[in-house]
């Protein structure tokens, strides 16, 4: 199975792995009955989770019910155990919105619930996030996660997400990071895509962060808090849940 999810994210376009995949993991996870992984942003529980990643799919990663990831997961006991999110009903900004959440932010949270994006077919408002076409404190949060690996420039992107976000409000901007360099790499001659996956994970990425990432965000004008989730669920908990154990979550704050 890993080989295959590997192939299809390596070969077919991420618009039709966006429109289809879940209709056909959905069948499959009626063959991972069980209890000893569980999904906290679906609450299902599974035999296991799926593999997941394009050169070397990680395993017990892939949630086949609401096709949430290991980052969704520690993004929703976030948001669930850390913030009002989830009692407050705020305006939000989605920018590239993960199909676990759509639906469900959706039911909670009705117009007050944006989705952007410059080319997925999920998303409502087809956006450059160099550019975001909404007011100076229009959002009470902004999702921004694994996209600012992918953009021109990454700087400009983190201070307009700060620019329409409201003074009281937070953004979350996770992004893939390398906790083994120091600081973050790119390389503006490495264009051809084979080598940009090599470099940088993926061949639409343009750089990887490394553990400067919150200091970076720190740079473009926000104030960061980071939280380890991990840390404060357990080592336990976090593993029955499949959740990354190095990544810290980066609450951003005008």
């Amino acid at each position: 199975m890993k080989y295959i999810i590997s192939w299809v994210l390596r070969h077919i376009p991420r618009k039709i792995i966006q429109l289809f995949a879940h209709r056909l993991l959905k069948f499959y996870s009626l063959f991972l009955t069980g209890s000893k992984v569980y999904c906290p942003v679906c609450d299902h529980s599974f035999s296991k989770f799926l593999p997941y990643g394009r050169l070397q799919p990680r395993e017990n990663a892939l949630c086949p019910s609401c096709l949430s990831l290991e980052r969704h997961r520690l993004m929703h006991l976030f948001l669930k155990n850390e913030t009002n999110f989830y009692a407050s009903k705020p305006n939000v900004l989605h920018v590239a919105p993960e199909y676990c959440f759509i639906e469900r932010f959706e039911n909670y949270l009705g117009d007050n619930y944006v989705t952007a994006d410059i080319e997925s077919p999920l998303a409502k408002v087809k956006m450059d996030l160099h550019d975001i076409p909404f007011p100076d404190n229009s959002f009470d949060v902004v999702f921004c996660n694994h996209v600012l690996e992918h953009v021109r420039d990454d700087v400009r992107c983190m201070q307009e997400i700060r620019r329409v976000l409201k003074p009281e409000g937070f953004a979350l901007c996770q992004s893939p990071q390398r906790y083994d360099l120091a600081t973050t790499y790119e390389d503006a001659s490495i264009t051809d895509p084979k080598e940009r996956e090599i470099h940088f994970l993926q061949d639409d990425h343009l750089r990887i962060y490394g553990r400067d990432f919150g200091k970076q965000l720190e740079n473009s004008g926000f104030t960061v808090l980071p939280v380890n989730m991990i840390e404060k669920l357990g080592i336990n908990e976090s593993n029955r849940m499949a959740l990354p154990l190095e990544e810290i979550i980066y609450q951003c704050k005008k």
